[in-house]
């Protein structure tokens, strides 16, 4: 089958495409395999809410169930087997790309317990518990990048562990977690690690910038703020890119990447998460055709993949070169009575507490499942 020239026009430009889903049906029916084979897709990320909604939906979780339900597992303990086998079958379906582009793609995500996110020790333990347990070495471990988040990338990536940081909303946080993840390489250096084999990824969310922003903009009600909707998501991403050419790609703070990458540490690319354009007003691959740049991920909902596919319009380049322009998109917002700190502290408690939500709705509906399936047996 024919690859899709828009999505290989993206990666001509730098772009790897990730598929923002995974449900056990996706891997068993060969639709990831044909994702890989005629959409480009060359990883795959997960979040609790996408886990939540893959066991909430058909049966494909039911035999394993009745068989956790008779060795008399919790519903903790059910969630990780569970959730973890779905990473190894997704990572062993991706292993060809893994290979194929040395490591640097067929990559696929699981999140440490998003209860964790404010405890870094328990969540470097679990990180490192994932890492044994799926056993792949394309897997990413999944942190967010809260403040103690960050002494925890630091620590897992030191133990010589590929890590996705995500839910970064702000070009702050973001300096932080490339700050982050630059210890972690010396720290896994001086422990003997091989930094050829540590990759890292940096999950800037981009539309919820947008919907929470417009909103504000919607209740200041003036021209000059209703000219500004829309523009904030794409802005603040272009300037996050800015700030990885200046540590990563020559820029003023080059140097202490390049002492690293001479022992063999790589970049920590940024990838665009929440990429799914909420509002309809707005072109529906806005948040794809204006963040085109090399070295970059987007991850892509299925829905948002199509419509690239179907028709996006790659123009190469779209984000090098706009860091003026995206600083002033934020100095008009601010002009308007725009707090941005509180827009991204609050998007950043929300995030945290959003895959709380997804997973405690996900240990009830496992613990109900668990309860029928003995029930059952």
């Amino acid at each position: 089958m024919a690859q899709n020239e828009n999505i290989a026009a993206l990666a001509a430009a730098g772009v790897s495409v990730w598929l923002d889903d995974l449900s056990r049906d996706r891997i068993r029916t060969g639709n990831l395999a044909e994702l890989i084979e005629t959409r480009g897709v060359v990883g795959v990320t997960t979040n609790p809410t996408i886990f939540q909604g893959a066991l909430s939906q058909g049966h494909a979780y039911d035999e394993q169930l009745r068989e956790l339900a008779a060795a008399g597992a919790d519903a903790d303990a059910a969630i990780r087997t569970i959730t973890t086998d779905d990473v190894r079958e997704a990572c062993d379906v991706l292993a060809g790309v893994f290979q194929a582009t040395g490591g640097k793609d067929g990559r696929v995500s699981i999140e440490v317990d998003p209860r964790f996110a404010f405890d870094a020790d328990k969540t470097v333990a679990q990180a490192i518990d994932l890492w044994k347990t799926v056993d792949r070495p394309n897997l990413f471990i999944k942190i967010p990048a809260t403040e103690e988040g960050l002494p925890a990338i630091t620590s897992v990536i030191a133990e010589g562990i590929s890590v996705n940081v995500t839910l970064i909303f702000s070009v702050r946080r973001y300096r932080s977690v490339m700050g982050a993840y630059l210890d972690g390489l010396r720290k896994a250096r001086t422990a003997g690690h091989d930094l050829g084999k540590i990759h890292s990824v940096a999950s800037f969310f981009v539309s919820r910038v947008d919907s929470e922003i417009d909103k504000r903009l919607e209740a200041i009600g003036t021209d000059e703020a209703l000219a500004l909707r829309g523009k904030a998501g794409v802005a603040n991403a272009r300037l996050a890119y800015a700030e990885y050419q200046d540590v990563f790609d020559g820029g003023a703070h080059t140097s202490t990447y390049q002492h690293l990458a001479s022992s063999g540490g790589l970049r920590q690319r940024p990838l665009w998460a929440s990429t799914g354009v909420k509002n309809p007003d707005y072109s529906d691959t806005l948040y794809v055709t204006e963040l085109v740049a090399p070295n970059t991920v987007n991850t892509l909902p299925e829905k948002t993949l199509e419509a690239v596919a179907d028709h996006g319009e790659i123009r190469g380049d779209t984000v090098s070169g706009t860091a003026a322009e995206a600083a002033e998109v934020f100095e008009r917002l601010r002009a308007v009575g725009i707090d941005i700190d509180d827009v991204f502290a609050l998007l950043e408690r929300e995030g945290v507490e959003k895959f709380e939500k997804s997973w405690e709705e996900l240990l009830s509906a496992t613990a109900q499942e668990l309860r029928a399936a003995g029930t059952e047996s």
